[in-house]
């Protein structure tokens, strides 16, 4: 039997997402003349010190140095981009978005905002610099007159988006979303979860990350939570794609009402989690951990690793979807964890049964349709279910 929290019981009633691909030329003109699912822009340009003034304003911008990505500027990006400002090299425009009025969220930029507020504010030392080297080792305050003037001078540009249509939240989300993938220009590709992580940003979200440093999870993926420098080499941690993990458990969870693709089906999720009550992240928290650590009583350090039948040996290596159905199935059956470790064999001789089987690939990524995760989730569901009815 599937927990749920209390909000997640009726999420997905009355979906307003409706796919609406047949439409007449009377129709689509209306719809387009309404500006349904349109962006309205406004183009700014701010002198450096004016712009970073106004971010000490409460209430003005939402800037999150924290919580947008994980891998930051260094102190040499940043400072050769007060150098581009310095030699007048065009720097792209930071992208905002009016969540109230003149109450703004960075979309795209937030790096770029962040060097020029440590270089304003003294905590950025120049380094690194190619055409002016002689500026290493200054902070603003220390740098020559003229150097100073010749920076203050220099403006930042922003473009501003409003959504024109209000009608329907989830469709402005996503289209607020269309736009930020559509427009970032920060040198390095945001990943899917990074866009949902900085749009997204609430209760649940901030969930996702501290369970992404549970101890079980990160030995079971290989993520060396306790080496920074190791930490920031590993792939799955450097785009978030360890976050995408946890999210993926809690939404699949609600596979039945699957749509859009996985992507697609993860953002949905995400808008409704904005809704989530302080009750209901307690009860999701306390679900992916009694799933976890009830998972990893019975494989141990072979936990989310498929069962090689050539080898007859478990794999040196985990799987998205093993680990999908692995923790889905197991969350159905919490209330019988105590059967399960009592009957840990049967349930690892039964799942290399599973192994043997022709429908095995779809545990080690074959299949991607709705159809193929219910059944990956479906055949280790009724596994369990039968070695708790014996």
């Amino acid at each position: 039997m599937q927990v749920l929290a209390p909000t997640e019981e009726k999420m997905w009633e009355a979906s307003p997402y409706q796919a609406r691909n047949k439409m007449s030329d009377i129709d689509i003109n209306a719809k387009y003349e309404s500006g349904e699912q349109r962006i309205l822009t406004e183009m700014n340009r701010e002198k450096l010190p004016s712009f970073v003034e106004a971010l000490k304003k409460t209430g003005y911008m939402d800037v999150r140095p924290f919580y947008q990505r994980r891998d930051r500027w260094d102190k040499k990006k940043q400072s050769r981009l007060i150098e581009s400002f310095l030699i007048n090299i065009p720097v792209p425009p930071i992208i905002l978005y009016e969540k109230e009025f003149n109450f703004y969220e960075v979309m795209d930029g937030q790096q770029r905002i962040t060097a020029l507020r440590d270089f304003y504010e003294n905590r950025l030392a120049l380094t690194g610099l190619e055409l002016w080297p002689e500026l290493n080792g200054r902070t603003y305050a220390n740098l020559p007159t003229k150097i100073k003037a010749g920076i203050d001078r220099r403006s930042i540009s922003s473009i501003v988006l409003i959504t024109e249509s209000k009608s329907n939240i989830e469709e402005e989300l996503l289209l607020k979303q269309l736009a930020f993938e559509r427009l970032n220009t920060g040198g390095v590709a945001l990943s899917r979860q990074e866009v949902r992580n900085c749009l997204y940003y609430g209760k649940f979200n901030q969930l996702l990350l501290e369970l992404a440093s549970n101890d079980i999870f990160t030995d079971a993926w290989g993520i060396p939570i306790d080496n920074n420098e190791e930490l920031c080499k590993n792939n799955l941690y450097k785009k978030m794609e360890d976050v995408e993990l946890i999210l993926r458990f809690f939404a699949l969870r609600h596979v039945d009402d699957f749509r859009r693709g996985m992507e697609g089906f993860l953002d949905l999720y995400m808008i409704k989690s904005l809704k989530f009550s302080d009750e209901d992240i307690e009860i999701l928290k306390c679900i992916f951990i009694n799933t976890i650590e009830l998972a990893n009583e019975i494989y141990a350090e072979n936990l989310f690793k498929p069962f090689d039948n050539k080898s007859n040996k478990w794999k040196d290596r985990t799987y998205k979807a093993y680990y999908d159905a692995v923790m889905v199935g197991f969350s159905r059956h919490l209330k019988d964890a105590e059967i399960l470790i009592q009957r840990k064999s049967r349930v690892i001789d039964e799942t290399k049964n599973l192994f043997k089987q022709d429908s095995s690939k779809l545990f080690t990524g074959g299949g991607t349709t709705k159809a193929d995760i219910q059944e990956r989730i479906r055949l280790v569901d009724d596994m369990l279910s039968q070695i708790i009815a014996e």
